[in-house]
């Protein structure tokens, strides 16, 4: 318990000077200005390999979660009448689930907060 509250305490005494600092640059920022036509090509040029990452992380996962619902499905075939032992594949089952959902939802996310 004491050792939790240290690691707090020096968390906050690193976090707070670093938010006071940087309040006067976020207060500068000019959130109203328009984008133009060189700057968006620019990020969109930059977005490339930034795209061809995420889809390599996309399809890899996918791939592991295939085999991670395998092994789930047969933990629970073969579980028998070992509760935990269904429970954990039911776990595994369900953490692949949102992890997949998360992982291929991310772009639509990021679109819808943009837009």
């Amino acid at each position: 318990m004491k050792n939790n509250q240290k690691r707090l305490n020096s968390l906050l005494r690193f976090l707070l000077p670093l938010f006071i600092f940087s309040l006067p640059l976020v207060h500068a920022a000019d959130l109203n200005s328009t984008i133009t036509e060189g700057e968006k090509a620019q990020f969109d040029q930059i977005l490339v390999p930034v795209m061809k990452i995420y889809n390599f992380v996309k399809y890899t996962a996918s791939v592991i979660a295939v085999l991670a619902m395998l092994f789930a499905g047969i933990s629970y075939m073969f579980s028998g009448n070992d509760i935990k032992k269904r429970d954990t594949a039911k776990n595994m089952a369900t953490y692949v689930v949102i992890g997949l959902v998360i992982i291929w939802a991310a772009p639509f996310v990021v679109t819808l907060l943009i837009s």
